[in-house]
């Protein structure tokens, strides 16, 4: 009977060994990796993730569809999609904080990711007084964000920063000083700029044991063919920094969408909620406008804007990196 079956229906046959040998290997190779060996060393780590992580995205999807103002005495009444609608037709504050955010995103995959390769290239190059140079640009990484935002909110004081001080003594302006914290056309950048001074020393950092892996045969072979500075960057340096590229770009999109002490610390979100963002949107109407529904689902909003920015990127990284090999 086994025999008529497999005359009768090969290409049927054919599929289902394919199958199986296909099973068999993600088996082996699971087993060849030592994945199952693995699990007790991951699953300290994995059961905290879903702890501190998983469960309370789960828990804010699902708060974004009730009415609570976030008092134990008071109940979550369910609302369904409602939230969502107030949200999108009747929260202007809403569409700024979108439109802020995104702009910070593109800014920052372009200006603080190409000033760490420029700094990391530079620094990369037998220079005197490299290593200090080095752990001078990446202190500011290392500052608590709050504390980067005090510091340049002194340095714009339109009265004795230093800012103003400057544009006094070159007599640029009214002459009482630059206020650009209070200008709601240039607020946003302002704070900006106190985001890519922080940011872009650890992108240097990255990319520069990035470079410190490329192969240095390959380059001496390049050059030994007649390239040069800017061909051997183009066709041996930038290829072999593709997964710290990935990596920078991934961890300064989550960043530049997660910000939030710098515009608490330097303007509120004003002026005239200007320089609003979605992270900050969603803590003030949960915590300041005791509304954790809408709040919850602003954070909806922002676990979705991520997800698209990133998981689509990360596809696209995995699939060049495998058309490579």
């Amino acid at each position: 009977m086994t025999k008529l079956t497999d005359t009768r229906f090969p290409a049927q046959n054919a599929a289902q060994r394919s199958g199986t040998r296909q099973k068999k290997s993600l088996v082996q190779r699971i087993a060849k990796g030592g994945f199952i060996a693995s699990l007790p060393f991951l699953a300290p780590a994995l059961a905290a993730y879903i702890v501190f992580v998983i469960a309370p995205m789960i828990s804010a999807v699902r708060l974004s569809l009730y009415r609570w103002s976030g008092y134990n005495t008071d109940p979550q009444v369910f609302v369904g999609f409602k939230n969502y609608v107030r949200l999108f037709t009747q929260d202007p504050v809403f569409w700024t904080s979108v439109q802020n955010t995104v702009v910070w995103v593109i800014l920052s995959i372009l200006i603080p990711t190409t000033l760490g390769l420029l700094m990391a290239i530079a620094l990369n190059q037998p220079l005197i007084g490299r290593n200090l140079f080095r752990s001078v640009f990446y202190i500011p990484g290392v500052l608590a964000p709050i504390a980067v935002a005090n510091m340049w909110r002194w340095m714009y004081n339109p009265n004795y920063g230093v800012f103003s001080e400057i544009s006094k003594t070159l007599h640029i302006g009214d002459g009482s000083g630059v206020t650009l914290l209070s200008d709601p056309k240039v607020a946003i950048y302002a704070v900006f700029a106190a985001f890519v001074w922080q940011i872009a020393g650890l992108n240097m950092v990255l990319f520069l044991a990035g470079l410190q892996g490329v192969s240095k045969e390959l380059l001496e072979s390049a050059r030994l063919d007649g390239a040069n500075n800017w061909q051997v960057f183009k066709n041996v340096t930038l290829p072999a920094l593709r997964p710290t590229i990935v990596i920078v770009v991934v961890l300064t999109i989550v960043h530049s969408i997660k910000v939030f002490d710098l515009i608490v610390g330097m303007t509120g979100g004003g002026p005239a909620q200007s320089s609003q963002v979605l992270a900050l949107w969603s803590y003030t109407q949960s915590f300041l406008n005791h509304d954790f529904g809408l709040g919850n689902a602003v954070a909806t909003v922002l676990l979705v804007v991520t997800l698209v920015l990133v998981v689509p990127y990360l596809i696209w990284s995995a699939k060049g990196a495998d058309d490579n090999r």
